[in-house]
């Protein structure tokens, strides 16, 4: 018998199906981004038509809801530019370092932007250009500030890859932080997470995640402006939907979180 489904449906559609294949007793894998948002109002304005859920979907990144997951009917796992942008900052702001808003600059390969065909992801047009989209218009912004509670700019741009995501995050500590504090909270938000590698001061670069769930992460605290520069980087294919989506249902069904992954 059935018991579980990864749905990779168009958002309306998938608004549908969801909730009916909850009801006959399946748990829901999602992979769109129709049951992400939690506040109904950013919900209707990303993703219209999404109806209310009578049981909220679990927001599926690994490493931050994993005590969640066993129970959880419907996941819905997160977008990419999001895994890396939250898995970055998430220990930082929980923990009280941050202040002031937040700025991701954000890089993804071709595939990122989606399989629909458009002239701007032909060959022809992005071979050896770099171009930005969707600023204030990326779904993906509202993602980032409901994980943080705090306003975020996100600019997302597409380079001549075909996979791989690299965000270059711009945040101010307090002025009693340093970058001891910085690794601390990092290491200890991630000890016990086998696809998140802290490289601290050796930047993360994507050939190094392309093709693995993996989610590289490294830093540099300059203590005069307190400026802290993060850097994210993972595969948007891997780590950033499909390879997320499976860890989800690992942790879930209480399998090893590693199984089928690298």
């Amino acid at each position: 018998d059935t018991e579980a489904v990864f749905m990779t449906l168009p958002d309306l559609v998938a608004a549908e199906v969801g909730p009916a294949l909850v009801a006959r007793g399946l748990r829901v894998f999602d992979l769109s981004g129709t049951f992400r948002l939690r506040d109904p109002g950013q919900r209707q304005r990303w993703y219209p038509a999404t109806p209310d859920l009578a049981t909220p979907a679990v927001y599926g990144l690994t490493e931050h809801y994993r005590a969640a997951l066993p129970d959880a009917r419907l996941v819905a796992c997160p977008g990419c530019y999001p895994t890396a942008a939250v898995l970055a900052l998430r220990p930082l702001t929980d923990a009280g370092l941050l202040e002031g808003d937040v700025i991701v600059d954000a890089k993804s390969g071709i595939s990122g932007a989606g399989k629909t065909p458009s002239e701007r992801t032909h060959f022809s047009e992005c071979h050896g250009s770099v171009a930005a989209y969707g600023l204030f218009a990326h779904r993906h912004g509202a993602e980032i500030e409901q994980e943080l509670e705090r306003t975020v700019t996100f600019t997302p741009h597409l380079v001549p890859l075909d996979r791989g995501i690299l965000e270059t995050i711009y945040v101010r500590v307090r002025p009693d932080v340093n970058e001891t504090m910085v690794a601390a909270a990092l290491e200890l938000a991630y000890a016990a997470a086998p696809f998140v590698r802290l490289t601290g001061g050796a930047l993360p670069e994507i050939k190094h995640v392309t093709h693995t769930n993996f989610c590289d992460i490294g830093w540099k605290l300059d203590a005069g402006s307190r400026r802290l520069v993060l850097i994210a980087c993972l595969d948007n294919l891997v780590k950033g939907a499909a390879g997320q989506a499976l860890q989800n249902l690992n942790v879930a069904f209480g399998l090893d979180e590693t199984t089928g992954l690298t």
